[in-house]
């Protein structure tokens, strides 16, 4: 692999560190809003706090359309300008209702980027370092995560309007990203799918991919003709599309975006003070980095289905430690503790082998439209957990909540066991060959 190759994945990366920085930036300014606009847990959870995640289903479910037709690199230029929107109106506004209009617009920039982000750096990668450099999304989705709960510590108490400078503070990567996206060039397996094979050529030549454009050329044709008509719904890619949608549907149901949310707010339930939660809060980042370093690093050694395993148990056992600790008013380190141990869990399986997962299984001329579905799937589970979170810690409390969470993920086990393929070192154009095989045995 050359250094170009890991130069030009790491910039297109980045939308993953705006993806964590925006998700998580918002906890450190959850219970300042509510008390700053007076909302009810309902309308602060749905309205105030969700409206991102609702933005990032639409962008999830529509990103296909500009990934497809404007091609990787365009699409990634323009969720950098809306992160930077987004940012910057969200700081500036005095009212809920505009608040969530550029929380919204944060929102499509992260669900179009876990379409395109992922599809461009898999057209790009050598085969047997794929995971590695896709999974490097994900390591720049928990930087920014990191990142976001330092700066939320660091900006806390600078008055009443700390939370302005907390949300306003992500222009500044933005603004970065989207500079440097511009340098990139564009995927030769989309220019394929566009017939611009002098333009894919000149890539595959100037970055040296391992790539034959003749081979490359003859799969797109046998992929592509008489396909036109084709979508991801039809009976022949039932398989992949049921992979999609149940690697994305078991990583809500662990919780995890609802934690991260909600971080602060769960710490200060389990008997912990604010600025202490606070800075429990970075310790989950830390965690969450480290971790993701392991798992970016076994990827492509280990495999995808393994790493799902570890991920699996430690979610089962950290979820029922959390749960039991909520039932039995156990206070102090002991919840932070459980919960490192479930953010360490979803770091190396879900959080390390979701994105490239997905951008793995679907043949090259339904990638977007099939990543489309696979994190239209994780995002409007993400939409509707988090934001159900306050009013389902009030009605039935977090020991409920969370058992619910240990119970799902014993089901994502079963399913890793007896169903989930393995991924590792298959080319992107055998892809379907690998599935059927799987499904054969």
């Amino acid at each position: 692999m050359s250094k170009k190759i890991f130069w030009i994945s790491l910039i297109a990366a980045l939308a993953g560190f705006l993806f964590g920085f925006d998700t998580v930036v918002i906890s450190g300014a959850d219970k300042k809003l509510q008390a700053l606009w007076q909302s009810s847990d309902a309308f602060h959870g749905i309205v105030v706090m969700g409206m991102a995640l609702w933005g990032t289903v639409i962008g999830a479910i529509f990103g296909a359309i500009p990934t497809d037709k404007l091609g990787r690199k365009k699409t990634l230029i323009w969720i950098g300008v809306l992160y930077s929107i987004s940012a910057l109106g969200s700081a500036m506004v005095n009212d809920p209702y505009s608040f969530a209009v550029f929380r919204f617009l944060g929102g499509l920039g992260v669900g179009a980027s876990t379409i395109a982000a992922p599809a461009y750096i898999s057209e790009i990668a050598p085969a047997k370092n794929r995971g590695r450099l896709v999974g490097m999304y994900q390591f720049n989705i928990v930087f920014g995560i990191l990142v976001a709960y330092f700066s939320n510590y660091l900006l806390s108490g600078l008055g009443e309007n700390d939370w302005r400078f907390m949300l306003g503070a992500e222009a500044i990567p933005a603004i970065i990203y989207t500079v440097a996206v511009l340098s990139v060039p564009k995927s030769p397996r989309w220019l394929m799918t566009k017939n611009r094979k002098a333009e894919a050529e000149k890539v595959i030549n100037d970055l040296s991919l391992d790539l034959n454009i003749a081979e490359l050329e003859k799969a797109n044709q046998d992929q592509a003709s008489g396909k036109s008509h084709e979508n991801i719904f039809m009976k022949k890619y039932r398989t992949p599309l049921l992979l999609a949608f149940l690697i994305a549907f078991f990583n809500q149901w662990s919780g995890i975006n609802a934690f991260l949310y909600y971080a602060p707010r769960i710490f200060e339930l389990a008997g912990l003070g604010e600025s202490t939660a606070l800075l429990s809060s970075i310790g989950i980042g830390v965690t969450n980095l480290v971790f993701t370093l392991v798992g970016i690093y076994l990827i492509d050694r280990l495999g995808r289905k393994k790493l799902m395993y570890f991920g699996s148990v430690g979610y089962i056992i950290s979820l029922v430690l959390v749960a039991l600790a909520f039932f039995n008013e156990w206070t102090g380190i002991s919840v932070p503790i459980f919960l490192f141990l479930f953010i360490a869990s979803h770091a190396i399986g879900q959080g390390a082998v979701i994105w490239v997962f997905i951008a793995e299984v679907f043949p090259n001329h339904l990638r977007g439209a099939g990543q489309a579905f696979g994190c239209s799937t994780h995002w409007v589970l993400a939409a509707i957990i988090p934001s159900m979170v306050p009013l389902l810690f009030s009605v039935v409390g977090p020991g409920v909540v969370f058992g619910f969470f240990a119970f799902m993920m014993v089901l994502q086990l079963l399913w890793v066991a007896m169903v989930m393929p393995e991924t590792k070192g298959v080319v992107l154009e055998s892809m379907d060959k690998t599935l059927a095989k799987n499904i054969d045995d």
